[in-house]
């Protein structure tokens, strides 16, 4: 997931942003309203971590052009505006959930999760192809009963395969998805990555799950309800 972090307390904005790569999000930060409207308004963000008290323009004029712009994104507002009416007001203004700081890390994570899974509970659902299981809201990835650990952009490759079994995707397809950009010479980065992947969920384990289809690209293949032709 991708998660844009507006906060001009630089220590408190990195900090957001070491915890949240950890838990193995994409992060952008931004240190003034201006800058972070123009993100939000340009990105495609499932969740903006949005304080109030910003240089050049305030959290609450972002998130009102945020609303008035029909973008739905979830928005955390983490602030050191503790009233009650503070907390009215953000929440009035659009806002889906409010922290006041100073915050224990795991709770902001939790509160991610949260919004998340109720914008959407489909997105949030958990992924099952054979006995392969994807926990998008944990980020918990396991075959059978053990736990893999994937890098970030493995997780995204392997949720893109999950999301779509039993259908063939060009390398193209998977540039477009997985990595943002358009295919262009990253075939061989692609490559790398599926045998990166296939080495840690399908390694000696048995039925093989990611199959190539020659000279198309790839499949994740369902074998318990196998598409009529596959790869190899």
């Amino acid at each position: 997931m991708k998660v844009l972090v507006v906060e001009d307390e630089e220590k408190l904005a990195a900090l957001i942003e070491k915890g949240l790569v950890e838990e193995q999000y994409e992060v952008a930060v931004c240190a003034d309203g201006e800058s972070g409207l123009e993100a939000a308004l340009g990105g495609d963000y499932d969740v903006i971590i949005l304080d109030l008290m910003l240089p050049k323009r305030s959290g609450i004029e972002l998130l009102d052009e945020v609303r008035a712009k029909k973008i739905a994104t979830p928005v955390i507002i983490v602030t050191a505006k503790d009233s009650v009416d503070d907390r009215v007001e953000g929440l009035d203004h659009g806002a889906d959930d409010y922290i006041t700081k100073p915050f224990a890390f795991a709770e902001l994570a939790a509160r991610i999760r949260s919004v998340v899974r109720r914008a959407d509970p489909k997105e949030a659902s958990t992924l099952k192809v054979a006995d392969i299981t994807l926990d998008p809201i944990h980020q918990d990835v396991r075959r059978g009963e053990e736990r893999i650990e994937l890098t970030s952009k493995e997780y995204s490759l392997l949720q893109y395969f999950m999301s779509n079994v039993n259908q063939t995707l060009t390398r193209n397809m998977i540039a477009e998805n997985v990595w943002d950009i358009s295919f262009a010479n990253y075939s061989n980065v692609i490559d790398v990555y599926i045998n990166f992947l296939r080495n840690k969920i399908d390694r000696d384990r048995d039925p093989k799950l990611i199959v190539t289809v020659r000279g198309v690209g790839y499949m994740m293949v369902d074998p318990d309800n196998p598409p009529t032709r596959n790869g190899s």
